[in-house]
């Protein structure tokens, strides 16, 4: 779907818009076409704009879900990461040398391609973080285990020795009970710095991240130590952008519709290897940026 508003625009303009698309309000035209045809649309609304304006928003296949392009002068479309924003240029005075604006397009488009391209074949390391807890509330609850894989499948696993009384429905979860800590666990904050030194710098993923990242702030600071100042990427709202008409959100759901096998669910590693297969997925269909 595409949308595109005019302000103070030549008739003619507006007549080929009508031929494509359906003017719900003045200015305003909504329309259901191909890249293709979009891209013609905008050349000639730009070529024809004469002192007016035009604005066009559209869906992409990106973590976004829609881009956008703007003839106005006081507007500026930029590119962070991946994510588009519009910027308030103010005493912006351009020279023409010539070139036409849909030239001047046309070169900017060739260069955003170019740009996009780059940073999904560069921007591709990271590392994919799960937890286990005693329950969902970081205030109160508990780290059990730690799992975290590197794009590469360099894996990190760890049990946390908690003196803490473990629910009987998150034993039959996760498999974890007081005995097994006691045997296999280390302390939380030698967990945490080898944590820290497993990932360094690398941008972290994870699937409804924020629940983690919830509790490994909390614990960091409890045990004295600096935040995470890693990059994050939650996987579960680019999931929601781009599945729309998912029966459900859970972490097996969405694996099974990317045909990927988790063996051990609500193991922290085995949850971690599904995630890192997860975002290896997305990224390869242009729909993550990290």
């Amino acid at each position: 779907m595409i949308v595109i508003t005019l302000s103070k625009t030549p008739s003619a303009l507006r007549g080929d818009l009508t031929r494509w698309c359906q003017e719900i309000q003045t200015g305003v035209y909504v329309g259901e076409v191909s890249a293709r045809i979009r891209d013609k649309l905008w050349e000639r609304v730009v070529a024809n704009i004469g002192n007016g304006e035009a604005t066009l928003v559209y869906n992409t296949n990106t973590e976004q879900g829609y881009a956008f392009r703007t003839t106005r002068s006081s507007r500026r479309v930029i590119d962070l990461d991946g994510m588009l924003f519009i910027k308030h240029v103010f005493n912006d005075k351009t020279i023409a040398h010539g070139f036409s604006n849909a030239a001047k397009f046309h070169k900017a488009k060739v260069a955003e391609r170019i740009k996009a391209s780059s940073a999904f074949k560069t921007f591709t390391k990271f590392v994919a973080v799960d937890l286990e807890t005693t329950g969902l509330d970081p205030n109160n609850d508990q780290i059990l285990s730690i799992g975290a894989v590197k794009d590469d499948g360099t894996e990190f696993y760890r049990l946390i020795n908690q003196k803490v009384d473990i629910p009987e429905q998150i034993t039959e979860l996760t498999g974890i009970t007081a005995e097994l800590l006691n045997k296999k666990g280390i302390q939380l904050i030698d967990a945490l710095r080898q944590l820290k030194t497993f990932i360094g710098d690398l941008p972290l993923v994870g699937y409804n991240f924020r629940f983690d990242n919830a509790f490994l702030e909390k614990e960091l600071h409890q045990c004295g130590m600096e935040g995470l100042k890693n990059r994050k990427k939650d996987l579960l709202p680019v999931i929601k952008r781009k599945d729309k008409f998912l029966d459900n959100y859970k972490l097996k759901t969405v694996l099974s519709k990317y045909g990927i096998e988790n063996k051990n669910i609500h193991n922290a590693l085995s949850d971690a290897r599904a995630t890192k297969e997860l975002a290896s997925k997305l990224i390869k269909k242009h729909a993550l940026v990290i």
